[in-house]
């Protein structure tokens, strides 16, 4: 019988970013190690001890994964499943299959599991679905939401979401979703992902604001016309006074610094 799948997985929170449980970025999964092991032959098909076979193959790749990314991880619940081939599939006796993972792959949501022969008379190359599951905190939406509109703090509560559902990583920060404002239509249960929000646009194009600019000890202001709408921390374009076009950064709906 197959082995249940091992609790915990391989993965990395952007760690080059520095971020934590409440990273917004998608957390990566390190490669299986390609032709790391063999599984035992077939003498024609894919049966469940085979099937178990691989289920280790892949819980033992990631947890050498996780071994080496360390163990300050976010608490995320692994779950992996591998699927079945098509149960009509005959394949040529192999003694000996080698395991690998397809290139561009990785173990995160998704994915295949290649095998080969590679000692038989014929030499095959099939592949094995294989679904990972990452069940951590996440904020869940309470009720739909609107395309376009601002998300508040009762919007959404805490609960476990699978992470790795979808390619767009969870927004785990509330400060990274309150006060954002929705790009399309949200259903009661999504978790949060970075697609679903946006920052809100408080400037629009063609605005006349005031132009700021200065250095160490002064600062300057003149008038001007955006060409571009943007968010409070954005960049905009600006058309100035002499006809000029310089690139500043939204202050508040009226107000943009140009950086010197």
């Amino acid at each position: 019988m197959p082995q249940p799948p091992r609790p915990s997985l391989p993965i990395r929170l952007a760690a080059a970013l520095g971020l934590a449980l409440a990273a917004t970025a998608a957390p990566a999964f390190a490669q299986a190690p390609a032709g790391a092991a063999t599984l035992p032959g077939t003498t024609g098909d894919i049966g469940p001890d085979f099937v178990a076979a691989a289920q280790h193959w892949v819980d033992d790749a990631v947890a050498q994964g996780r071994g080496a990314a360390g163990t300050d991880m976010a608490p995320l619940r692994m779950e992996v499943s591998i699927g079945t081939l098509d149960s009509r599939l005959r394949l040529a006796p192999c003694a000996s299959v080698e395991p690998y993972m397809p290139p561009g792959q990785r173990l995160w949501g998704r994915a295949r599991l290649g095998l080969r022969c590679i000692d038989g008379a014929v030499r095959w190359n099939v592949f094995l679905p294989v679904t990972v599951k990452a069940i951590g905190p996440a904020w869940v939406l309470r009720d739909g939401v609107a395309p376009g509109a601002v998300l508040k703090p009762g919007d959404a509560v805490q609960a476990e979401a699978d992470w790795a559902a979808d390619a767009s990583p969870v927004v785990a920060d509330p400060a990274q979703w309150v006060g954002r404002v929705a790009t399309r239509g949200l259903a009661a249960g999504q978790p949060i992902r970075q697609s679903m929000v946006r920052t809100q646009q408080v400037m629009q194009a063609g605005a006349a604001v005031r132009v700021l600019a200065g250095g160490q000890g002064f600062e300057v202001s003149t008038e001007g016309q955006t060409l571009s709408a943007g968010a409070v921390g954005e960049p905009v374009r600006v058309r100035m006074p002499n006809g000029r076009i310089a690139t500043g950064q939204v202050v508040d709906a009226g107000t943009v610094r140009l950086a010197l």
